[in-house]
């Protein structure tokens, strides 16, 4: 063979040389080539638990940060090739190879890492509530749509098929016309404490815990086991207590059945209200005006084990649970269990003699697979709780913290995003950021 000929047949070889399975992707795996570049942001308790979807995991996670480092290095057992960050800050500047990134941080801290990872150029899923005031609702929906960035927040049940059926049956006349809406939680309670003044000891902060990280845009305060690990949703500086934590999850199928705007206005009854943690309990109403052909209604949120009263249309036999919401109609009512559960229509008469529609919406691949389907292929509008959708949503929650923490009715005007009637609503409405973590326009 002549040496030109040789070479020739040699590159060709080359050119089909054996690849391994699992660079390619067999059954079961997903190739390199269609994995994302994700960081996650926030790894213990709920932040480690959402690496465990593998939604998530079975994307190229390259990066773990938080700013306690033994929490990076717990779950970096599991991701192994991953590089360990304590501030959020440094991450988001030196990997530009990141396509997306998930947060789980304290409530504080969800806008202003949402707001720079945007500007980045990332797409976000970030955990409920998607932010800690109403301007950061406003400011990172913007975002999202001005980068055209995929986002989801982690209000899981808004992916179910008991939030499609509950809108497509009181949209069916189910339960004829819907007047009141009823939704509780049973925290605060064993699951965190409220209710609190601040505390006079000062113990230090665990070795591996970076404090000033941890506090980030919040007022400076030493550090207290009291807020941190897992205690900080009850204080006003870090938190959005229940309504953050529980009635973004078990109101949500009301403002979805019901197409709510956000509230003109909110009252609140509640126990006694420390300087700065939220009480123990709150009865809240928000107050929402007419809209296409529904009239106006009224929704109560109630937590820290307050219950609505027993409507009588309920099966005698049926016990209200620890979590939950009523739709009150002109016939009947509709229940669903906690995190936009599977609905039921009482009484029983009514319930036996419905015809359920057509399913008309469009059913949900998971909650997190369809972050990732909206990444990959670029549309937005694939995440359904996201921002679009979202935003607005945690925002008209948010009023009703505003008549918690004021302690008076609050007349709310969602186009000038201000409390008529209450001018000291404005810092609490637009919060201020300390130096080196501030949200931005």
């Amino acid at each position: 063979m002549k040496r030109r000929t040789f070479l020739q047949s040699a590159a060709g070889l080359a050119s089909v040389s054996i690849v391994p399975r699992h660079v390619l992707g067999g059954e079961g795996q997903t190739p390199p080539s269609d994995r994302l570049n994700l960081a996650s942001i926030g790894v213990g308790g709920q932040g480690g638990g959402l690496l465990n979807d593998p939604a998530l995991a079975g994307q190229n996670v390259v990066a773990l940060c938080d700013a306690d480092s033994n929490r990076c290095a717990q779950i970096g057992k599991k991701f192994p090739g991953a590089e360990h960050y304590q501030d959020y800050r440094v991450l988001l500047e030196k990997r530009k190879d990141l396509d997306a990134v998930v947060i789980a941080t304290p409530d504080h801290m969800h806008a202003v890492i949402t707001a720079m990872a945007l500007r980045a150029g990332k797409h976000v899923y970030v955990e409920k509530p998607m932010a800690h005031s109403i301007e950061e609702c406003r400011v990172v929906t913007a975002l999202a749509k001005k980068h055209n960035r995929a986002t989801q927040v982690g209000n899981s049940g808004h992916a179910g098929e008991g939030i499609r059926l509950t809108r497509e049956w009181i949209q069916a006349g189910a339960i004829g016309t819907v007047r009141e809406v009823h939704g509780w939680s049973d925290r605060p309670g064993k699951f965190w404490s409220q209710g609190h003044d601040r505390p006079a000891e000062t113990p230090p902060a665990p070795a591996t815990l970076d404090w000033d990280l941890w506090l980030g845009c919040a007022p400076e305060r030493p550090y207290h086991p009291c807020y941190h690990p897992v205690r900080w949703r009850g204080w006003f500086d870090f938190g959005t207590g229940a309504m953050g934590d529980m009635a973004v999850h078990n109101v949500d199928p009301a403002f979805y059945a019901l197409d709510l705007d956000p509230p003109v206005a909110v009252s609140a009854e509640t126990s006694p209200l420390p300087k700065e943690s939220y009480p123990l309990w709150e009865i809240v109403t928000y107050e929402f005006a007419a809209k296409g052909n529904r009239p106006a209604l009224i929704l109560r949120w109630y937590d820290g084990g307050k219950m609505p009263a027993r409507p009588e249309a309920l099966d005698p036999d049926f016990q209200l649970p620890d979590n939950g919401i009523l739709f009150v109609g002109t016939k009947g009512v509709i229940f669903c269990g906690g995190w936009a559960g599977t609905p039921t229509i009482h009484p029983k008469a009514l319930r036996e003699g419905f015809t359920p529609p057509p399913k008309s919406i469009p059913r949900s691949i998971g909650h997190r697979a369809e972050w990732i389907k909206a990444c990959k292929t670029n549309r937005p509008e694939e995440a359904a709780a996201g921002f679009a959708y979202s935003g607005p949503y945690t925002e008209a929650l948010l009023v009703g913290n505003l008549a918690v923490r004021l302690q008076k009715r609050v007349e709310y005007d969602a186009a000038a995003m201000k409390a008529t009637n209450a001018p000291e609503a404005d810092a609490l409405i637009r919060k201020t950021y300390r130096k080196g973590f501030e949200l931005g326009g």
